[in-house]
């Protein structure tokens, strides 16, 4: 933002220069540049043929020197020299401001501190006040950034704007290619970093979605298992049950869980009728499954029993005598009723108690 503000304020000179084809305009256009407020920039102005040609005049080469002093050089190297002209104070001033933005700028350290008595001399100032008036101007046109401190009598310079010109000699050419690649190296440090870090926050995404997948696969492995089990017959596994306790096995709470579990009668699977408890025939294994069932079950055969000659009496009879492979109907309705009523007085019984 200076530097537009700056190169603003010098197009009118450059623009009159071009009509100052003597050495006295010229060196008036010198000394009008340098005294108008906001130029800060001078080397559109420096380069131009009319100025330039200052350097043939024997009266007025000394303001081409000035000039070049406004561009790149300091106060104390205008007051080392003898035969310069005198400045104005509005020269002075911008003189004073631009060596203040060069030896903040030329401090080994950022953010380093000035001390007043460095800058009293370099700047050919007598008192603490004609600095801290010059210091309080300078960071107001926008030429550094910085505070004051009195009480350590310094000045904290935080930054400063880029508004001097590079000297034409090696020197300065020299530092200014270091500082180039100074930056260019700290550029491509940060480039390699940043590399790395995208490097590992693929490689990071590309793990987490290997494990999504895995997961994905394995669940959908499970409900597949588990739906394969639930499809499987409930008279297969009481087959299979029947043809353990054929052989002699004891998984009774098994046999009734399995047994129970499915719904239908007890009826031994064909060909387990002469095996283990089938022995004695399909009574005996009736009666051992009455002994074997859970206590709501074992009231529920009392319920049946209880209305047998009711509802169950007719029911029993088809059973008895009738048509293989087909289960018994029970009034399952008038059972719950019975349950719920013997609940109930159970839990009047509790209450009375």
């Amino acid at each position: 933002m200076e530097q537009v503000k700056a190169l603003n304020a010098l197009e009118p000179f450059i623009a009159l220069s071009k009509s100052a084809t003597s050495p006295r305009a010229a060196a008036d256009l010198v000394t009008r540049a340098t005294s108008a407020p906001n130029t800060f920039i001078f080397t559109e102005l420096l380069q131009t043929p009319q100025v330039q040609a200052l350097a043939s005049s024997e009266g007025f080469a000394p303001h081409l020197t000035v000039l070049e002093i406004f561009s790149y050089g300091t106060y104390s190297s205008y007051i080392t020299s003898a035969t310069l002209p005198a400045l104005n104070d509005a020269q002075k001033l911008k003189l004073r401001q631009l060596s203040l933005l060069t030896l903040a700028k030329e401090s080994p350290e950022a953010g380093a501190s000035l001390s007043y008595a460095t800058l009293l001399p370099a700047l050919d100032l007598a008192s603490t006040r004609e600095l801290e008036e010059l210091v309080i101007s300078t960071i107001y046109a926008g030429l550094i950034d910085g505070q004051l401190d009195p009480r350590r009598a310094a000045v904290h310079v935080n930054s400063v704007a880029a508004l001097r010109d590079v000297a034409p000699n090696g020197e300065a050419i020299g530092g200014l290619l270091t500082s180039l690649q100074a930056w260019a190296g700290r550029c491509e440090a940060t480039l390699r970093s940043l590399e790395a870090q995208m490097t590992s926050l693929r490689a990071e995404a590309d793990q987490r979605a290997t494990q999504a997948a895995a997961w994905t696969d394995k669940t959908a492995k499970l409900l597949e298992d588990e739906q394969k089990g639930a499809v499987s017959s409930p008279s297969n596994a009481a087959t299979g049950v029947y043809q353990h306790l054929g052989s002699g096995g004891k998984s009774s709470s098994m046999l009734t869980s399995t047994v129970v579990g499915t719904g239908n009668s007890i009826v031994p699977p064909s060909g387990a009728s002469g095996q283990g408890p089938f022995a004695a025939g399909p009574s005996a294994f009736a009666n051992m499954m009455k002994k074997i069932q859970p206590p709501h079950q074992q009231r529920q055969s009392q319920h049946q029993s209880k209305f047998g000659g009711k509802r169950g009496s007719g029911q029993m009879d088809a059973s008895s005598s009738g048509s293989e492979g087909e289960a018994s109907d029970v009034d399952y309705e008038a059972m719950m009723d019975v349950d719920d009523e013997y609940d109930g007085n159970q839990k009047a019984s509790r209450r009375k108690l």
